[in-house]
């Protein structure tokens, strides 16, 4: 029988965690074949791109909410300085209330929305306040649902191009997990215009296939630890990697578990007092020289002073650690955050949950529910 996680395949589907668990052991597959997918739909994206990441007066704005819009956050750096154009991570979720602060209409602008489902409100009404009020906007959808709304409507639409996900990305599960290290891949890759697109994708499919072997037992032994605050630290593009992390442990313990995300610098300043006796310090360590330091710096403070239960590192050197190459943060973010997802899943089962479905009340859903979308020229 299939085991996965220190768990067989009908034990996860007892508690209610199979798609997720699945979903989470998938991923270097998923990433296999989106080389495929990028193989093949590269060059109709590059046409439709043109030239605009050479055109330094070119707006490009990473969007989504939530998971989505943490996908932005990890890549918008890394795109930032490869290319002449302006690139910036914006939630959906901000562009909708105080889109006067970020939008010109006179700035050629790109949006590219980043969507699991496709069908969430403010991921809909974005493109249009988008399309409303910069006029020759264009549109790139990377996303996982082929049926999704922001899918099939921009059928047709010459400003608009859809780049589709392989088709397991659209996770059933509630957590984003697949589909969330799908997207960034995505973008990296295409907006980084990479030509070993397809080796380094191989690269770091190999990486988590074994990472997940692995790292399987010893995540599920610190998950039998009973705390009750996880705080994740990451310096750059790994401070937006901490916060879906933290994310992701709030949703699959139902807000049981508070997680918080900082850097590892920005921690001192005041958030380091949610520390006691019943936290977990998760830092994810960067590849970067300078940046290691400070990492260095914070953990050895942080073990001398002895008030959290335990500290530890993912990523090179760490605790939970990969023979990964010297590539920037943002591409190894994918597999760093294979640790913290099995984390989180094993953490909900710990405290008898169902990590398919963690809120069985409907009080938050898979796809957000319960948003009013008001017009954009509204007082």
């Amino acid at each position: 029988m299939t085991t996965l996680f220190e768990r067989d395949a009908q034990s996860w589907r007892d508690i209610g965690g199979l798609a997720t668990a699945e979903e989470i052991a998938q991923q270097p597959a998923v990433w296999r074949e989106l080389a495929a997918v990028l193989a093949r739909e590269g060059r109709r994206v590059a046409d439709f791109l043109g030239g605009a990441l050479d055109d330094p007066r070119q707006r490009v704005l990473l969007t989504g909410a939530g998971s989505s819009a943490y996908v932005g956050e990890i890549a918008a750096a890394e795109l930032n300085a490869g290319c002449a154009a302006d690139v910036r991570a914006l939630a959906s979720t901000t562009l909708l209330t105080h889109h006067e602060l970020y939008l010109d209409p006179a700035a050629p602008t790109l949006l590219v929305s980043f969507a699991r489902s496709g069908d969430s409100p403010e991921s809909l009404a974005v493109v249009n306040l988008v399309r409303r009020v910069v006029p020759g906007a264009r549109f790139l959808h990377i996303t996982c649902n082929a049926a999704g709304s922001l899918a099939t409507q921009a059928a047709g639409d010459p400003a608009a191009c859809v780049l589709l996900m392989p088709p397991a990305s659209c996770d059933r599960g509630f957590a984003m997990t697949s589909s969330f290290t799908s997207m960034l891949l995505a973008a990296l890759s295409i907006l980084g215009r990479r030509p070993d697109t397809g080796a380094r994708l191989g690269h770091l499919t190999q990486l988590g296939e074994r990472a997940l072997a692995d790292w399987a037992a010893p995540v599920a032994r610190l998950a039998r630890q009973d705390v009750r605050r996880v705080v994740y630290l990451g310096s750059g593009p790994l401070q937006a990697l901490a916060q879906e992390a933290a994310l992701k442990i709030l949703e699959l313990t139902g807000g049981r578990i508070l997680a918080l995300a900082e850097s590892p610098l920005g921690f001192r300043h005041g958030p380091k007092s949610v520390l006691d006796d019943t936290s977990q310090v998760i830092l994810f360590a960067s590849g970067k020289p300078l940046a290691r330091r400070y990492d260095d710096d914070l953990l050895a403070e942080l073990r001398r002073d002895g008030i959290a239960r335990a500290v530890l590192t993912v990523g090179p050197g760490g605790d939970f650690a990969a023979d990964a190459p010297a590539w920037p943060d943002a591409w190894l973010a994918p597999l760093w955050l294979l640790m913290a997802q099995q984390y989180a899943l094993q953490q909900s089962a710990r405290l008898a949950l169902r990590p398919d479905n963690p809120f069985a009340g409907g009080t938050v859903n898979r796809v957000v529910q319960g948003v009013t979308i008001h017009a954009h020229d509204a007082a």
